[in-house]
This record gives C-alpha cells, sequence and structure tokens, in this order.
C-alpha cells in the first residue's frame, strides 16, 4: 500500500479562480466540508463533518497553514483523531497549482498516512479527494 495519495487535475480557468476554492472558508465548504480557514501562514484551522467510526475518526481534522505562495502553493496539516484524544492519523496535504495554456494544473499530495493503521482511511481519502475536488470543475463551468 502507498502511503501518500497523489492527484492531478485539470481546469479549464485561470489559477486565480481554481486558488479561491482552496483559500475561501465559504468555498472550501462547497466542495469539502465546514471549516475556518483563513490563507495565512500558522494560522490553525479546523475541519468539520459527521464521525466516521469505522475509520477512528470523530468528525474533526486539526490543521494548521505551514506554506502559502498566492496562485502557485498551498501546505497545511491535517490532524484526526478518534475522539477519545488519541490523533490516528498525521498528515500533510501539499496544493500546487500550474498555469498551463486555457487552464490549470492542480496537484494535491497528501502524505503521512500509517500503513497498518490508517489504510481504511487512505482508502476512503484517496476516493474523496478526488470526487470532491471535481466539484470545484463543477462550480467553476457553472459561474
Amino acid at each position: 500500500m502507498k502511503n501518500k495519495i497523489t492527484h492531478t487535475w485539470f481546469f479549464n480557468h485561470k489559477p486565480e479562480q481554481v486558488w479561491e476554492y482552496l483559500t475561501k472558508a465559504e468555498l472550501i465548504t462547497q466542495w469539502l466540508m465546514p471549516n475556518d480557514f483563513q490563507p495565512v501562514k500558522g494560522h490553525k484551522f479546523m475541519f468539520t463533518t459527521r464521525p466516521l467510526p469505522q475509520f477512528n475518526f470523530d468528525g474533526k481534522a486539526y490543521c494548521e497553514v505551514l506554506e502559502i505562495t498566492p496562485f502557485t502553493k498551498l501546505t497545511y496539516t491535517w490532524k484526526g483523531g478518534d475522539g477519545n484524544g488519541k490523533i490516528t492519523l498525521d498528515s500533510v496535504v501539499y496544493w500546487v497549482l500550474v498555469p498551463k495554456d486555457n487552464g490549470t494544473q492542480l496537484s494535491l499530495e497528501h502524505t503521512g498516512f500509517n500503513t497498518d493503521l490508517n489504510l481504511p482511511m487512505f482508502n476512503a481519502m484517496n476516493a474523496g479527494w478526488d470526487m470532491n475536488v471535481k466539484k470545484i470543475i463543477g462550480f467553476l463551468d457553472n459561474k
């Protein structure tokens, strides 16, 4: 099993348009989950969703912005737990935007999965990232 998730998508939109969906809390909520994200290095924020006990996840992802280069790169931690004070996933999410002819290439790398402990979460998040990011394309196409 791999211990990192990687995906690449192409958008027929400028990097600035795609960037908004990665960095504006209200837009992130539309395609991923409720959050209190702010595009500021060092900002601590949280994603919230329903608990998923089958993945040892209480529905809260504790995050911190590690790096932010507008319209180019965004990196943040992603820590989740079982609700009993135990962190069961300690990972990092990397987003990279590259301008292309007629659009933007968006790449995701999500690292830090423990092959034994996190296999069910890895599988769910691998499919989930792809499904959810594709929602951004729909939102942008319908603007």
